[in-house]
């Protein structure tokens, strides 16, 4: 049991003729050090300083465009084919690397904070830059200390720009008092954010001028080409402070209180944030849901908050403290796969190929959960309720006999003990068995214990 749940529950499920590894923790712990952030699949794809050139381009051609014959409109819009087509190439790279990974807990992680940062493609100024912000803001700090991660993240382009930080303008600087009359003024999305999902967490103790007043602080981190910075100097789509948008004068959060500062205010309340024992047991309860339960069980989030303070943040030590308790390791799998862990479960463990793996994100469409589309900033909900439906599940099994219909030699039954040691029941061994041959791959990443992790 304990090798299916370090395959599963903090793996992404185990590939053809893989043996079920020796030590279950150690194969956990020695993942921390042999991790690549940057694996063959993500270094070949555009980064984001190279989508956000192209963007530029399409951007001003269309510009250009609008004073053009309707045949060069139309060439135009057409180029927006191209942004979906860099889209589907971050898509495939982050399929190609959770395959083929080596390290898939730490994979996991990758997905997990990814997440937790949430940013949607839904949002036209993100299409082409979530795969980049996902490979450069959180592969690289996955195994550091979650302050980095922070600050990497909330300064990133890609999430300013999702959570409208290039309108926010300080209702006192420069320029908002110069524009009054355009109505400039503070947006507070990404300070609300910021202390809602990703530091402390609901009903934690902040209050709505906390916000107010974090927002202030964030007044001129802005991005070159967006909002009030559209002339700012620079590559376009680059983070970028304007001191003429910042809010002038000293702040108060959480009752500590910031000298005026330009850059570096709002940093230095993140970095108290992030530091906040609240912010250590919103994030210890968040990896205790993914790994173990819908209501993960209070010693094994105490341990991890304690973890996570005594470390200044360093996350392998948190992780480690995971791995370490008695209840991540409980039975049965009580934790049901969403669809982005079913899909790629099912690719390691049917070996599929390229062709295969290229349909992944219009099955996931189909599934209910495409990649970086979230419906919210909250991120795709880690709950079981939420994928573990009659629908859900009818999805699922027709998406399973599609792929495997013609599948014509019978599915080898070391294949099934492979991808589920010690977790196959007899009777569920025993209906794969009795099907036809193109039915038998279907049945087994449909049947009860493949879905759980």
């Amino acid at each position: 049991m304990q090798q299916a749940i370090a395959l599963n529950r903090f793996g992404l499920g185990a590939k053809p003729n893989q043996p079920a590894p020796g030590d279950p923790r150690t194969w956990l712990q020695d993942q921390l050090t042999r991790f690549d952030a940057r694996p063959a699949p993500i270094a070949a794809v555009p980064d984001y300083a190279a989508v956000t050139a192209e963007t530029q381009k399409i951007r001003e051609a269309q510009r250009a465009a609008r004073t053009m014959s309707p045949e060069a409109q139309a060439d135009a819009r057409a180029m927006n084919g191209n942004l979906r087509a860099l889209m589907n190439q971050h898509v495939q790279a982050r399929v190609a690397a959770a395959v083929a990974s080596d390290t898939p807990f730490v994979e996991r992680l990758v997905h997990f904070w990814a997440n937790h940062f949430a940013v949607s493609t839904n949002k036209a100024d993100i299409m082409v830059g979530a795969g980049p912000f996902e490979f450069e803001a959180i592969r690289p700090h996955v195994l550091g200390r979650f302050s980095d991660m922070v600050m990497a993240v909330e300064y990133h382009p890609v999430m300013m720009s999702y959570l409208d930080q290039p309108v926010s303008v300080g209702p006192n600087s420069p320029m908002g008092q110069r524009f009054a009359k355009r109505r400039m003024g503070l947006n507070e999305n990404l300070a609300r954010e910021i202390m809602e999902l990703h530091t402390l967490g609901v009903r934690s103790g902040y209050t709505q001028a906390d916000v107010t007043e974090f927002a202030r602080a964030l007044t001129g981190h802005t991005i070159v080409g967006m909002g009030v910075a559209a002339d700012a100097p620079g590559n376009y789509g680059s983070s970028y402070f304007m001191a003429e948008i910042h809010e002038p004068g000293e702040r108060t959060v959480l009752g500590k209180r910031y000298p005026a500062g330009q850059a570096e205010q709002s940093r230095a309340i993140l970095a108290d944030l992030v530091a906040r024992p609240e912010t250590a047991k919103f994030v210890a309860t968040k990896l205790a849901r993914h790994f173990v339960a819908d209501d993960p069980p209070a010693p094994l989030v105490a341990r991890m908050q304690q973890a996570f303070l005594a470390s200044g943040g360093d996350l392998p030590t948190v992780y480690r403290a995971l791995i370490a308790s008695p209840e991540a390791w409980a039975s049965p799998l009580s934790k049901f796969k969403t669809p982005w862990d079913w899909t790629i479960s099912v690719w390691r463990g049917a070996g599929a190929d390229p062709e295969m793996m290229a349909t992944t994100q219009s099955l996931l469409q189909r599934l209910g959960q495409p990649v970086w589309q979230p419906g919210s900033p909250a991120g795709w909900s880690d709950f079981n309720a939420s994928w573990a439906g009659s629908d859900e599940l009818m999805r699922r099994v027709d998406a399973a006999t599609r792929m495997f219909a013609r599948n014509p030699q019978p599915m080898s039954p070391a294949l099934a003990q492979s991808l589920l040691p010690g977790t196959l029941r007899p009777q569920t061994s025993k209906v794969i068995a009795s099907a036809p041959p193109p039915q038998q791959l279907a049945l087994l990443f449909v049947s009860p214990e493949f879905q759980r992790r």
